[in-house]
């Protein structure tokens, strides 16, 4: 793990869950595996502390345990998940854009506590439904549930392991600590309880809450709380298939910018068809008849069968091989390919997969053009088209002098962005009878401006709170203000009242809190966009990784 990744995994743990938490994942990110013990005496907090700092990792799926053959526990913090935490705000807008607000409320309550069960997701995002209608206006837990039940079909969600069932002897030890496991078949099973009822709005007055937290209280000591129908089955968000979703739309939007919208379409729903049956790991999706492709397409787009067949066939002989044909039966049987298309998110559209050119990586061109100037940019162009270059071979293509040629290569070849090969003439590699070929080492540049990403985002988290940190006393006081108009709005304040209320915050406070709240907006717009080319890197890495 390098130092910008355990960096930002301690700034995302101290930002969500607070220091003690961010002290015992830092500890188990540095030294990997250990036991409870040995985590006590790294931290230096109490035994209690890091019991509720691991529980909070585990209940976030941040981090996992395995019992040794010893029989202790081993903690171990999954950096990989961590790293996750800054795409959450993705997975939100992913879930809104397809599922609407319920869909949105449901993933966020999710993501929010880690896990939970069905029955109190859709009782809480019921009552912040209802919260935001209006009065007299409520939302049915069915029509949340309906949607809970969509995002499970679709494998947005997924159930949490659980201890299995089964017989045990008294005389048999417990483990020192249970093993879940979860079959496949019901990771994505809905058990459908009869949920009954409508979000409740807040309370406006403090003598009703406290009464009706007292009667809460009082049924759970004398016992007749009743478990909820779908007590012991908990969910939570599957990322894996965010990140299915999101490069599908990268697909589509490739396919789309090489033939027209049609060709996009159809592509969606070829996708769209086999995103249940196909593993997140595949290189292809499942085959598909040409006749089911045609049965599934929208029909707002009068696509004709012979029209479909002219689309399959051009995207089938298309250099990218985004869909490659497996068979004749049906019409012809169809695969999108996967491992391509992760590939080809990192080209131009107008570049092949034979003749990649230029734009094989963007993200790596740019970072050439800022880093090193237009003529690296030029050189490294260079060398992805042509594969192996000889240095007066760069020199006479990239019309460069040959001073600057070879300082510019040579620069490349320190920083590990390309590699030097030697293809001797004699078996007795004399420099005089040696070919010195210089290529692109595109693994090692993508892992580099990975690197450089990581460290982009921990600037900006960095910045963020820097920035908060300095008008500390001026946001406490913003918000005391919006507390104190709140509660007068409640109880009927005239509008004179609320001007006064209003007048307390000045004109220079109100205009540094703007520029305040314009600065977070673009520190946390930055965030997004780096996360996006994190994204595309790691698929790139990955998929090439799998490359046959």
């Amino acid at each position: 793990m390098t130092q910008a990744e355990l960096r930002l995994c301690s700034l995302l743990l101290q930002e969500h869950f607070g220091e003690i938490v961010e002290k015992v994942g830092n500890s188990l990110l540095r030294t990997g595996p250990r036991p409870l013990r040995l985590l006590v005496g790294d931290t230096g907090l109490l035994p209690d502390q890091v019991k509720k700092a691991l529980c909070v990792l585990i209940q976030h799926n941040l981090a996992r345990y395995e019992v040794q053959p010893r029989g202790s526990v081993e903690y171990e913090a999954r950096s990989e998940r961590i790293l996750r935490i800054l795409r959450y705000p993705r997975y939100i807008y992913a879930a809104k854009t397809l599922y609407g607000d319920p869909g949105e409320l449901l993933v966020e309550e999710l993501l929010l506590h880690g896990h939970l069960s069905m029955s109190r997701a859709v009782a809480r995002v019921a009552d912040r439904l209802t919260e935001t209608m209006e009065d007299g206006k409520t939302v049915e837990y069915s029509e949340v549930s309906g949607t809970f039940a969509r995002l499970a079909d679709t494998h947005f969600i997924q159930r949490c392991p659980t201890v299995p069932e089964s017989p045990r002897s008294t005389e048999t030890p417990l483990p020192p600590a249970p093993a879940l496991a979860i079959s496949e078949k019901d990771m994505y099973v809905v058990p459908r309880p009869s949920l009954i009822g409508k979000g409740k709005r807040r309370h406006s007055c403090d003598e009703e809450d406290e009464g009706e937290r007292k009667a809460k209280r009082q049924k759970r000591e004398e016992g007749t709380s009743e478990a909820p129908p779908d007590d012991g089955i908990y969910w939570q968000v599957n990322p894996e298939r965010f990140h299915q979703h999101f490069r599908d739309q990268a697909l589509i939007g490739a396919v789309a910018s090489r033939t027209d919208q049609i060709g996009g379409e159809v592509v969606r729903t070829m996708l769209r068809m086999s995103e249940v049956t196909t593993a997140s790991g595949a290189s292809h999706t499942q085959p598909l008849s040409s006749n089911e492709i045609f049965r599934s397409l929208p029909a707002g787009y009068n696509i004709g069968k012979q029209a479909l067949d002219q689309y399959l066939a051009l995207l089938a002989d298309d250099p990218l091989e985004f869909v490659g044909k497996s068979g004749d039966s049906g019409g012809g049987t169809y695969t999108v390919s996967i491992l391509w298309g992760k590939l080809s998110v990192t080209r131009r559209p107008g570049a092949s997969r034979t003749s990649p050119g230029p734009s094989r990586c963007p993200s790596l061109i740019l970072l050439f053009l800022h880093r090193f100037g237009s003529r690296c940019a030029r050189i490294f162009r260079l060398l992805l088209r042509k594969k192996h270059l000889e240095q007066k071979q760069v020199e006479d293509f990239a019309m460069i002098p040959a001073k600057e040629a070879k300082d510019m290569l040579y620069r490349m070849l320190s920083e590990n962005l390309v590699s030097l090969q030697e293809i001797p003439k004699t078996p007795d590699h004399a420099p005089s009878r040696t070919f010195y070929l210089y290529t692109v080492n595109v693994m090692a540049a993508a892992r580099m401006l990975l690197h450089r990403c990581y460290k982009s985002v921990a600037n900006l988290m960095e910045r963020r709170q820097h920035e908060t940190r300095e008008n500390k006393r001026l946001l406490e006081k913003s918000q005391r203000v919006e507390a104190i108009l709140a509660s007068m709005q409640a109880t009927g304040a005239e509008a004179a009242q609320l001007h006064e209320v209003e007048e307390m915050i000045t004109g220079p406070e109100r205009q540094q809190l703007e520029t305040l709240k314009r600065n977070v907006n673009k520190i946390d717009a930055s965030e997004n966009q780096v996360d996006e080319t994190i994204f595309v890197l790691e698929s790139f890495i990955e998929s090439t990784m799998k490359r046959p």
